[in-house]
């Protein structure tokens, strides 16, 4: 049906870096380009799919597992799968990675970096003043760590760029892999 194959996009950082944002946005770009898009995010995963895990490291290794299989099916329906999911630990990214490679897909780590004082500065919940207070337990950057990807597909460092500069660098990497067509002139 389409040229190109699916291909799973996973937005990893703090809460509050900015990972929905750029997902929403990136979304709208993708479908009026005429891509088929499924956009995951870690609240909607945590009222549904995930609603019986914590945060304690085991159960965020399964809540990763969890979304790495969902993404994994829409992938191979050809869909560009955006997850945004803080998935603080490497070794739980690696293995949503090998799960895609080992079936040929694309898995496109996006690591959305931002510093922790500017992620606290944006936080609309207020999650991580409850969390420095005690009544958020694990979380991530305050009482449970968070691992930087190593080497990221694609590096944003978003308390220094615009969504707008941010969303140019993921489309220019996804033009230049052939994840998405470079108009919609290509379609034909």
């Amino acid at each position: 049906m389409t040229k190109y194959k699916g291909a799973t996009i996973w937005f990893t950082g703090l809460s509050g870096s900015g990972k929905t944002t750029i997902a929403i946005a990136l979304e709208s770009m993708l479908v009026e380009r005429y891509n088929r898009v499924y956009r995951l995010d870690s609240d909607n995963i945590r009222l549904g799919i995930s609603k019986d895990l914590g945060f304690s490291e085991r159960d965020r290794r399964e809540n990763v597992r969890r979304v790495g299989e969902i993404t994994k099916f829409f992938s191979e329906a050809g869909f560009i799968v955006l997850s945004s999911i803080i998935s603080p630990y490497r070794a739980h990214r690696n293995e949503v990675r090998n799960l895609h490679e080992s079936s040929n897909l694309k898995f496109i780590e996006v690591f959305v970096d931002c510093s922790l004082s500017e992620a606290e500065k944006r936080d609309p919940k207020r999650l991580y003043e409850k969390a420095r207070k005690g009544e958020i337990k694990h979380f991530t950057g305050i009482d449970d760590p968070y691992e930087p990807p190593e080497k990221p597909d694609i590096h944003l460092k978003t308390d220094m760029s615009t969504l707008e500069e941010e969303i140019a660098i993921v489309i220019e990497y996804f033009e230049y892999h052939q994840i998405i067509c470079a108009s919609r002139l290509d379609e034909d």
